[in-house]
């Protein structure tokens, strides 16, 4: 347990592990997903373009380690899994959401920034 005020500008607060999480696509794309409906391993996989199956994997693992996932197996042949998003993921995915959003309305003016940034070096 935490015993000192959280402070994610020193170095040895733990927030920080929650950040590194939190700031990572894959996570962040999961969590999207998540918070719409659970979902198979597989159909994750194939819904995230370019994530690996062990990628997805580990990134799961840390979810589900903080809370933030939930992972149910049913006792089918093969064994199903699905993943859900907990209570506590669904309060970041809500936060995480308009981060991708602003994402997309952005790209075009965050591109158009990198052109002018390379041209000027290049220049």
């Amino acid at each position: 347990m935490m015993t000192m005020t959280p402070d994610t500008y020193a170095v040895n607060c733990p927030t920080r592990v929650v950040l590194d999480r939190i700031a990572d696509k894959w996570a962040v794309l999961l969590l999207g997903l998540l918070a719409e409906a659970p979902m198979r391993f597989n159909a994750l996989r194939r819904r995230v373009q370019g994530l690996s199956q062990k990628m997805l994997s580990q990134t799961l693992k840390g979810l589900e380690r903080d809370g933030l996932v939930r992972r149910t197996a049913f006792p089918t042949v093969p064994v199903t899994v699905e993943y859900a998003i907990t209570p506590l993921g669904a309060t970041l995915a809500e936060r995480l959401d308009l981060l991708r959003d602003w994402a997309e309305r952005h790209i075009a003016e965050v591109q158009a920034a990198q052109t002018r940034y390379d041209q000027a070096l290049s220049g």
